[in-house]
């Protein structure tokens, strides 16, 4: 299986480069399978329902979120009702979406996505062991193909999650601080890592928002409103190629500069 996981989409420059390339990516590609983070998708926090149905109407396969995910309320109805959308994994349980779901990618293997948040400067959340856990157990046999977006500030965090599952999951791939990492390998059990595949967005910037804004309020403390910055669009991602078993033979950094319409 070869997939390609797109880091957190910042606004609309991050948004619209996936949506608008994704079918091309497929293509190029020869993907099997495209996922996105997306908790940052709407003006720079959250997801609204409209941008979820035309992320998935252009050709992704599914999306997982984060801590803002909840930042749009309404996109509840979205997490109520589709399979293509996961809430973190632990969250609390009455949280309104799935800990996890299974599709079936183009190629017509199954591939299970499973999202989970950090505790490390991270909000209190549940701990990310036992769900991930009981998540792999309620996956069962039902697809040896699984990835798992770890959520998270610290890359201590995303490493013990990564060690964790080694040998259990095909991918665990970090999120959250928009700056892709060096690290991208395959541990020895066959699960690809990378402690962060970094955003997708405008890379001039400071993490997707307007330089002056965010050293205005740095220097000074003067409160303003992180506008999401727009120049220099890039996706950014890892393309990890599993085998028949589910697990990973390669993992690579991927980044594209975009013009978007």
């Amino acid at each position: 299986m070869r997939l390609l996981f797109l880091g957190d989409l910042v606004g609309k420059p991050g948004y619209t480069a996936a949506h608008q390339n994704a079918t091309r990516l497929r293509q190029e590609l020869r993907l099997d399978a495209l996922i996105v983070n997306a908790e940052n998708a709407a003006d720079g926090s959250g997801l609204t329902n409209r941008q979820f149905r035309r992320l998935i109407d252009s050709g992704i396969d599914a999306i997982t979120m984060g801590d803002h995910i909840f930042r749009h309320w309404e996109i509840e109805k979205s997490l109520r009702s589709s399979d293509r959308i996961v809430k973190p994994a632990n969250y609390p349980r009455d949280a309104p979406g799935r800990c996890w779901t299974v599709i079936t990618t183009s190629s017509g293997e199954k591939l299970a996505i499973v999202s989970l948040l950090g505790r490390v400067f991270m909000k209190p959340v549940d701990c990310p062991f036992d769900a991930i856990d009981r998540v792999l157990n309620e996956i069962g046999d039902q697809t040896k193909h699984i990835l798992v977006d770890i959520h998270a500030e610290a890359t201590s965090d995303k490493q013990t999650i990564g060690r964790y599952l080694d040998g259990r999951v095909s991918a665990v791939l970090g999120t959250h601080t928009h700056v892709p990492t060096a690290d991208a390998t395959v541990f020895p059990g066959g699960t690809a890592f990378q402690c962060d595949v970094g955003m997708s967005g405008a890379y001039q910037s400071i993490i997707g928002r307007d330089i002056d804004r965010v050293t205005l309020t740095t220097r000074t403390a003067e409160p303003t409103h992180f506008h999401v910055a727009t120049k220099d669009v890039r996706l950014c991602g890892a393309m990890v190629e599993t085998d028949e078993g589910g697990r990973a033979i390669s993992i690579e950094r991927f980044e594209q500069k975009i013009r978007c319409h």
